[in-house]
């Protein structure tokens, strides 16, 4: 028996009109890094980086890698020591051989300043700082350095004694070769020979300076004033475009029967530029040949020294982009520990308001958030934070895009019809052209080996 007096609201939905939303994707970010970077529009497909020319420099690491339980240095990684620049593999082999294990704990002295330098050491994994005595006595810290980094290799080479001590910040692992075996390879390869003795007389350029330029300042008179020209790499590097494509298909009795009130097309089109725009954005900061995180010059790079990112760390970081820092880049994770640290020290960061949105800054310099960059290690605990300098004009970051494609639907970004099939399915082709070019080296600086996890007990 039905006791309603009048139409049920299940019954009354049958003749009302919905009000609907376009389709929402949870995989939308604010993209960040795309909106704050300068965009250049490259007419030729290629964006040619042309720099005064500079000693060669590799990336200040020595790989290793696992045999049969044991750690072994990577032979032609050992180039990464001036002196060995120009040796041959045999050599190299014969070298890395030489190399055996050193555990190490948290706390430890590794190497003690002032001692004799007969090992050079490489650390596997672990953190580790430089530390030397001041004028006056005071311990003053220089560098923190993390996997891979190496230390006293000048030392080692000239028979000194160390300037610094190296004090373990946590346990880990070292492989460490001795004075012995680099002196009984000189004495078989002349050629070797002839580079240490140059490098042990300081004889050699500082890998990474630029060529000089001879000039004369604070003279009077009339000296003859030197002669001098402005030397450019002989190979610059190029960027050509990279890109994100995709086919996006339609059936044409949806296009054709279910396109009102939206357009099926423009929709399914928008939701597919949205994730390539995501893929473009991920690309410009890992990928392995251009990644904005793989094109940071060995100078730049800045250990995490407690792990969690303190200020400490991003004023170390600034002091290396210390010409118009643009921005930083971090994970969310990162920026939560970093404000955690903030909140520990009694210094909480300005907030302000950038591209609409509240971000967190330091020293003036805004933060900005971006799930793109990596989080490793065990559930995800590290992580890295980038500051950049951008601009063309600043020789800084830039991004890069073609001037104009055929079927542009968005800059760099085309949207073009493949036709219809048998099938009566119609295809379009979607292509993201884009890229990222670091000019200068000091444009970037990352902070290596940051640790999310890091919880405080404030009671």
């Amino acid at each position: 028996m039905n006791d309603r007096l009048s139409l049920g609201p299940d019954a009354a939905r049958q003749l009302a009109t919905t009000t609907k939303t376009t389709p929402q994707m949870r995989g939308i970010t604010p993209r960040y890094l795309l909106r704050a970077l300068p965009w250049v529009d490259v007419e030729s497909g290629v964006y040619r980086v042309n720099r005064r020319r500079t000693f060669v420099l590799g990336d200040d690491r020595i790989s290793c890698y696992g045999d049969n339980g044991t750690h072994r240095v990577v032979p032609e990684d050992l180039r990464e020591l001036p002196f060995l620049r120009e040796a041959d593999e045999a050599l190299l082999a014969e070298l890395a051989g030489a190399f055996t294990e050193v555990p190490f704990e948290a706390g430890q002295v590794i190497a003690d300043e002032g001692g004799a330098c007969d090992r050079l050491w490489v650390i596997v994994v672990g953190r580790a700082e430089k530390r030397v005595t001041g004028r006056y006595g005071e311990d003053a810290l220089l560098d923190v350095i993390g996997d891979g980094q190496f230390f006293c290799a000048d030392s080692w080479a000239r028979c000194q004694p160390l300037p610094f001590r190296v004090k373990a910040l946590t346990s880990g692992l070292a492989l460490t070769a001795p004075r012995e075996a680099l002196t009984a390879l000189a004495c078989r390869d002349e050629g070797l020979r002839a580079v240490l003795d140059a490098y042990a007389a300081g004889d050699g350029p500082v890998p990474g300076a630029e060529v000089p330029v001879e000039l004369a300042g604070g003279h009077v008179g009339e000296p003859d004033l030197p002669g001098t020209y402005v030397e450019y790499e002989d190979t610059p590097r190029e960027y050509h475009m990279s890109l994100a494509q995709t086919v996006l298909r339609v059936h044409t009795r949806v296009s054709d029967l279910y396109n009102a009130p939206m357009d099926q097309t423009r929709v399914q089109a928008d939701l597919t530029i949205q994730a390539l725009r995501e893929r473009q954005e991920a690309l410009m900061l890992n990928h392995p040949e251009f990644g904005l995180f793989h094109n940071v010059a060995p100078g730049q790079r800045v250990q995490a020294r407690t792990g969690a990112p303190t200020p400490d760390d991003l004023d170390e970081m600034l002091s290396r982009v210390w010409k118009q820092p643009g921005f930083f880049v971090a994970h969310p994770r990162a920026i939560a520990a970093f404000g955690r640290e903030c909140t520990r020290r009694g210094v909480p960061p300005v907030v302000d308001t950038r591209f609409g949105s509240p971000l967190i800054t330091w020293r003036g310099v805004p933060i900005l958030p971006s799930d793109k960059v990596r989080c490793t290690g065990a559930g995800g605990g590290l992580t890295e934070i980038l500051l950049m300098r951008v601009g063309e004009a600043e020789q800084g970051v830039i991004g890069l895009r073609p001037a104009g494609v055929p079927d542009e639907v968005e800059p760099g970004l085309s949207m073009r019809n493949m036709g219809t099939d048998h099938k009566a399915i119609t295809s379009y082709l979607l292509t993201a052209y884009f890229n990222a070019a670091v000019l200068v080296e000091d444009a970037v600086a990352v902070l290596q080996n940051v640790e999310v996890s890091t919880y405080h007990d404030y009671s």
